[in-house]
């Protein structure tokens, strides 16, 4: 397995309003390549821990190179991040004093073919994170209606011309000409027209993937009981790269900002997104979507 060449979007930016300090607890649920984890470990040493949660066991092997030299300061969980509260109890690790959660996909994901992420190289139509298992992209679609389809479409890619794409993805499968990920983004080019410099295929691709991982699921259901496993004072911090995530995460932000009859749960820290910086979109294209939201669990609810 080669080494990981995935950059860590909006690092210092993420490490800042996460505020590691010494000898705290902190929890990357979508730990990736272990960037992001591997800075909150620096800024938290010498004693600080963390705990690194990652869907994908080849990006965990990756992560696990990478964060090697700090020992038993780290320990590291293949799951779903939706499971967070069931995987650090089991681990003894509750209360964290800061979640961290990066929602995009990595460069090195999006970069094999075989994963089936991306179209700039052919692959299978896969587009899982965990290849153990089972419902690849091609399994989703064979066994899709037509309208259903459509649906996906719209409403996780937000692809303005979703049925008449569904359509010509539809009847590609029937035909048996839909084997591969260029098959698919060539279908999609020829029945949807192009909208600036963003490829026809790209809001596609990002609704099968949503889909046959459940993302918007796993993310809803960590964002409904987070902050009961989190230290008062304690922080999260949440890079999102579509709006669907983004709008999830400014709702629940906001919900537990509220008053509530005991006191409002949270904090914002960030009444707007944060957005990377004009350098790091030049250096880091694919940073160029990234919002970033973050919150700060309060000292004390009333009782």
């Amino acid at each position: 397995m080669t080494a990981t060449t995935h950059v860590p979007v909006m690092l210092e930016e993420a490490a800042g309003m996460l505020r590691p300090r010494k000898g705290g607890l902190y929890c990357d649920a979508t730990l990736g390549g272990g960037g992001h984890a591997e800075r909150v470990l620096e800024l938290c040493g010498p004693d600080g821990r963390l705990v690194g949660i990652e869907r994908d066991p080849e990006a965990l092997a990756r992560a696990r190179r990478r964060l090697l030299p700090f020992g038993d300061r780290v320990r590291l969980v293949q799951g779903n991040y939706a499971e967070a509260e069931t995987l650090l109890r089991r681990l003894q690790c509750v209360p964290v004093d800061g979640f961290l959660l990066d929602l995009g996909l990595s460069s090195d994901q999006l970069g094999d073919p075989e994963r089936g992420f991306g179209f700039s190289r052919s692959g299978p139509l896969d587009m899982r994170f965990d290849r153990t298992r089972e419902g690849t992209a091609a399994d989703l679609i064979s066994c899709l209606a037509e309208a259903d389809l459509a649906n996906l479409l719209a409403r996780w890619g937000e692809q303005p011309a979703a049925r008449r794409v569904a359509r010509a993805i539809h009847e590609a499968a029937q035909a048996g000409r839909l084997g591969s990920t260029s098959d698919l983004a060539a279908v999609v080019a020829r029945s949807a027209p192009r909208r600036g410099r963003v490829h026809p295929a790209t809001r596609v691709f990002q609704a099968l993937r949503i889909a046959v991982n459940d993302e918007l699921g796993a993310l809803g259901a960590f964002l409904r009981g987070f902050h009961e496993l989190l230290r008062p004072g304690g922080r999260i911090v949440v890079i999102a790269f579509h709006s669907l995530e983004d709008r999830l995460v400014k709702q629940r932000l906001r919900e537990l900002a509220r008053p509530f009859e005991g006191g409002p749960v949270v904090t914002l820290l960030t009444r707007r997104p944060l957005r990377p910086s004009d350098t790091e979109v030049r250096a880091n294209p694919r940073a160029r979507s990234a919002r970033l939201r973050a919150a700060e669990r309060v000292a004390q609810v009333l009782a």
